[in-house]
Parts: structure tokens; sequence; C-alpha cells
């Protein structure tokens, strides 16, 4: 039952039945040797992901930035990073990911902007200066800074700036100062900027931390969690006037083109999901939601060397599932960017059962209702980089947080590596494994962060070569996804919910039943729900079955008419 014909012209909701692939550009490839991927690199590999079979490519920031935060401060929103090319670079990238039926996603960081921004340089200049409102400045109180806000990546979301004598807001690094949505002018330059890309053929945007945009115009003190800050989170992540500005956005901007539209969105629970993602499309197609990450969050928060017990995941994304259904569209992913491999997290990256484990998670994800999102590297089971040494990190927020913990004598330095080596991000991005020659073919020269070590076992030109890799394990996924109506538009029903090994569901459509199992531990367990002889196996990542049972991180999808 095909949903899509090749050729034919796609219906506006195109992206319900898509799926999306997460380039971050400086780990992708490199194509001219100093060790930082770019936009030519992405070009010269778009036939791989024609062969996967991907629908649209989100793009991690390639805009012009000091690189504080790899790409996600921007200093100026029209223009291409240094490291990565030129706009002329990217001209003829989007008319070559085109060319193969491949649709482009930008993310669009709009809560803030770089410190090195026009329009911040000028903020900061003088409290009359017509872009001091661009930003949000509040006096000091009691000498001190104007709320306990701890900022994301440490330390205070505070900074004093000496020229006016007042703190300026970061939620994030203190290069990273919030934009003051509040302000009219702030939301035209951002509407006329995303007006601007549109015309350039870019096909939707991936909207970082937009729950933010809207704070608590009350400013109060947070709860301290961490023993160091007080919790913004209740004051800054899905204010008072959010949808109001997102409405704005869409009937300015979205609602002018054909697009896809993902909300990152932090502190968001299903009821406002409702809102952002309604299907009305007054406001997003869909959100990310991170409750499921947040499963094994402890006494320091993300911080902690906890594994994810699947009974809390499968609450969690069931609970998404169902309160979603009718209402609002999903978005599926297991990694990205911001968090470490799936395989390392939710599977068995052991060598025994890190393919097998990665097709099981994969299924588990694929047949769900929603968008789902693959990380580079994903499709070929690429795992955690397991660093040794606060050395080997590169990313702001691990060496922040190293730094703060130990110090504070939270953390032991071990315990606090220990940490790192299971939730830091810099685990998503080392460098892209291609094949088994020199820094996994990912550059010529020195690449600014190491590669894993297992990229000679691990890489893209092996699993090619392997009928029975993860990669054409993904392809398969993708391909039943295009065929199938029943896995994109069909009702979820989770089954066997207090079982503690097994997350099963089922998907109905018209006279259709798609029954799916996934075994999340490295034993048999017993499993009734399959009628033997009836019903059509779609995929499975073992070659034979066990009547009754399923094998170690055995999964099977069978479809009932």
């Amino acid at each position: 039952m095909s949903i899509r014909e090749e050729g034919t012209k796609m219906s506006k909701a195109w992206w319900k039945s898509s799926v999306i692939y997460q380039i971050y550009p400086r780990s992708f490839a490199d194509s001219n040797g100093d060790g930082i991927g770019d936009l030519n690199g992405i070009t010269e590999h778009l036939d791989y992901l024609k062969k996967l079979g991907v629908d649209v490519i989100w793009l991690s920031p390639i805009y012009k930035s000091p690189n504080d935060d790899n790409g996600y401060d921007i200093s100026d929103y029209q223009d291409i990073m240094t490291d990565f090319g030129t706009m002329e670079d990217f001209d003829r990238m989007i008319t070559e990911m085109h060319k193969r039926g491949i649709k482009l996603v930008m993310d669009l960081v709009v809560n803030h902007s770089s410190d090195e921004h026009r329009w911040f340089l000028e903020s900061k200049k003088s409290k009359d200066n017509p872009y001091r409102d661009y930003y949000i400045w509040k006096d000091p109180k009691d000498g001190k800074e104007p709320t306990n806000w701890g900022a994301c990546f440490g330390g205070s979301a505070w900074q004093f700036d000496e020229t006016t004598g007042m703190y300026y807001l970061h939620c994030f690094s203190k290069k990273q100062p919030d934009l003051n949505w509040e302000n009219p002018a702030v939301r035209d330059e951002v509407f006329r900027m995303m007006t601007w890309w549109c015309e350039k053929g870019v096909d939707g945007f991936r909207m970082d931390v937009i729950s933010m945009i809207s704070k608590d115009p009350a400013y109060p003190d947070g709860e301290i969690k961490d023993g160091l800050h007080g919790d913004m989170s209740p004051y800054v992540c899905n204010g008072p006037h959010v949808h109001e500005y997102l409405q704005e956005m869409n009937k300015r901007v979205l609602s002018r083109f054909d697009l896809i539209t993902v909300g990152e969105t932090p502190g968001v629970t299903t009821e406002e999901a409702k809102k952002y993602a309604n299907l009305d499309g007054s406001e997003l197609n869909m959100v990310f939601q991170f409750e499921h990450m947040g499963t094994t969050d402890g006494k320091y928060g993300k911080w902690t060397t906890r594994k994810p017990e699947m009974k809390k995941v499968r609450a969690v994304m069931n609970k998404w599932q169902t309160e979603l259904e009718g209402k609002a569209w999903n978005s599926l992913y297991w990694d990205n960017h911001d968090q470490p491999r799936a395989v390392s997290r939710f599977g068995d990256d052991s060598p025994m059962y890190r393919e097998i484990s990665a097709k099981m998670i994969a299924t588990c994800l694929h047949m769900l209702k929603g968008s789902p999102y693959i990380y580079q590297g994903e499709e070929i089971g690429m795992t955690n980089a397991y660093f040794k040494s606060i050395s080997d990190y590169r990313d702001i927020e691990a060496i922040n947080a190293y730094k703060e913990y130990t110090e504070s004598g939270l953390m032991t330095e071990e315990e606090m590596l220990n940490c790192l080596k299971m939730i830091s991000r810099d685990n998503a991005r080392t460098p892209m494994q291609w094949d088994d020659s020199a820094n996994a073919g990912f550059t010529t020269g020195t690449p600014w962060i190491s590669v894993n070590k297992n990229y000679t076992q691990i890489n893209a030109k092996a699993a090619l070569e392997d009928k029975d890799s993860v990669f054409y394990y993904y392809q398969k996924l993708i391909r039943l996804r295009h065929q199938y109506e029943v896995i994109v538009e069909g009702v979820f029903h989770g089954l066997l919910e207090d079982n503690d090994d097994i997350y099963a569901y089922e998907r109905t459509l018209g006279n259709e039943k798609l029954v799916v199992a996934c075994n999340f531990t490295n034993k048999e367990v017993s499993c009734e729900l399959f009628e033997e002889n009836e019903g059509e196996e779609l995929i499975t990542n073992y070659k034979n079955h066990v009547a009754g049972a399923l094998q170690p991180y055995e999964t099977r999808v069978i479809l009932y008419k």
C-alpha cells in the first residue's frame, strides 16, 4: 500500500511520512584537510544519504560564529562560518540535495545570538542605544545578580557589563546573550531573516530551544537543586507569550512556504505540545521533547552514570504516543548532537550485541507514530567515545561541568569523568566513521576532536559491503515507512506495559494491525504476542525465531490484515 509514489507532488503534510537525518557539519566530512567538516564534504556524501533513503537533512548551525558553542552562538544569521565554506558552497549543496529529492532543514537559533553579533555590540554601548532592548538587561539586586539562576552551561545566568553597570541574561554561555522577544523589532529582524532563507530554497527549520523565547516577567529566584544555583527552567520555558510569538511567526513566515518545522522545547509537557504542534497548523509541525532523555537524571541532573530503565523510557514514550493521538504530531529520536550515542545508551555496544541491539532500538523507534530522526553515524551503529581524560573533551558544557563539580567537591575527578563517558555531548560529535583509513576517512588533516578508536571495525565502507549491516536495516525501515500507511497514520496502543524486558505495541489503521515487540535485554524472554504462521513479518533482526520467545535484543514486526 503505497502512500507516496516517486515523482508525484507531495501533499502539504509530506513531512508526516518523512525520515530526517541530522548532520553535525563540524564532524561529518572534511573536504579541504583542515580537520573540520564543511559544506563541500556534505555535498560529496549526498549519494550515501540518497542510498540510505532519507527524505530530509537537518543541518546543525552553519552561520557565521565565533564558535563558543560550536556554532550555536551566531554573529551573522545571513553568512556562512568560514570553517564550513562560503555561500556559494551552500548554494551548490542545496541544489545537489534537491536534485536527489532530499529537502534541507536549517537550524534556527533565535533564543540568543553571539555577543559578537552587531546587535549586541550596539546594545551594550549605552542604555539609550537603539539596540539596547534587543537583549534582556537588568539592574543589580542588592549588589548581586538580578536572580540566582544558573546557566545551562554552568555558572550564573547573568553577566555584569561594566559599561552601563547592568547585567544581561544568558541562559547558556556568557557569549550567548538572550534576545528580547518582547521587542517587536527583534521579531521583525528574525522573521525577515527566516524569509530570506526560505526564498533561498530552504525547506524548513529546527528551532533551537524555542520554548525559551518568552520569560516570566517577574524574574523570580529559582529553587536550588544542584547545590550551586537556582533552577531557572520554570521561568524561561513555555513562558506567557511563547505561543503568541510562534503564531505570529507562522502567519508572517511559515504559512507562506511549504515547510517542515520542529521546535526544540525544553520543559514541554504533552499539554503544551498540543499547542506547539497542533494539527490546525497555526504554530509548528512537531516538537522535540526531552522527557525520555531525563529518565536517568539524578542528584546533579544529567550528570550521572545511570543506564536508562526500559520501563521508565517506555512509560514516557507511550504517554507521548497516546496523549498526542489525533491532537498533535510526534517527533521520534534516540540521540542527536546534544545526546550520547543511541546504541551505547539504549542498546548494548559490546561487540557481541552492538549490531543486533542497534537494529532493535531502531525498529522500536521507527514503528512508532511520528517523524523519525537519525543522527549521523547512528545508521552504522557508532558508539560513545569513552574518552579517558578531560583534555579529550571539546564541549563547553562538559568542560564547565567538570570544573564546577570537581572544584566544588561535589564529585571527584574520576566520578565526573565516568559521567562524561556516559552522557557528554562529545560522544555524538566525534568524526563520522567513513572507512578504516587514517582518521576514519573524515579528514586528511588533524581532526578537531579525536576519532573514536573503534573506527577500523565500525565504518560506512564496511557497512555498505555487508548485506546484513545496520545501514541496510535502517534503509529497510525507511522504505517500510514510505510503503505502509499504517506505520505513518496507525493509532498506537501499548502492549505488555508491565513487562520488565519487552517493549511492545500495536498500530491499527482500518483492517490492518501492526504488532511490534522488542527485547531490551541480553537474555531470551518469553513472548506470546505472535500467532505463528499468521500475518506478514515486515522486518526482524534475527534469521530464525524461537516459538513463544524473543532472543537477546530480538525485534519482530508483524502485519495482520
